[in-house]
């Protein structure tokens, strides 16, 4: 028996800031969407051409407030190919969130508080 891991899930207050936050701090393009019959919801998943694996941006309606991330004790990672550009494209949007300069590595927070870790391709 075999999986494939295909999609990560975040749900997000405001649909087209998050999906402007994804496309310019990682490059990542609106790939397909589902809107509810009833208006319940929306998905928008969202991918490059880097990989197959999308991220599923969901809005609900009616959801008031912030969502809540326990302890943000989970993220997802991304490699880049230039990680010095990487860096100072995040540093301009002031998404840079935590640092840890020992592991060469950093991390952005999106919109709804959500952490995404940038790793130098050398180091993978």
């Amino acid at each position: 028996m075999k999986f494939k891991m295909v999609h990560e899930n975040y749900n997000v207050t405001d649909l087209d800031k998050s999906i402007a936050f994804y496309e310019k701090a990682l490059g990542l393009k609106e790939f397909r969407r589902k809107n509810a019959k009833d208006g319940s919801f929306i998905l928008v998943y969202m991918k490059n051409d880097e990989s197959d694996f999308e991220l599923e941006l969901t809005w609900l309606a009616g959801k008031e407030g912030k969502y809540n991330l326990g302890d943000e004790e989970f993220h997802l990672a991304f490699v880049t190919d230039d990680f010095d550009a990487a860096y100072e494209l995040h540093q301009k949007m002031g998404c840079i969130c935590f640092e840890n300069r020992e592991m060469n590595v950093y991390f952005i927070k999106d919109p709804d508080g959500y952490w995404i870790e940038i790793i130098p391709a050398k180091q993978v």
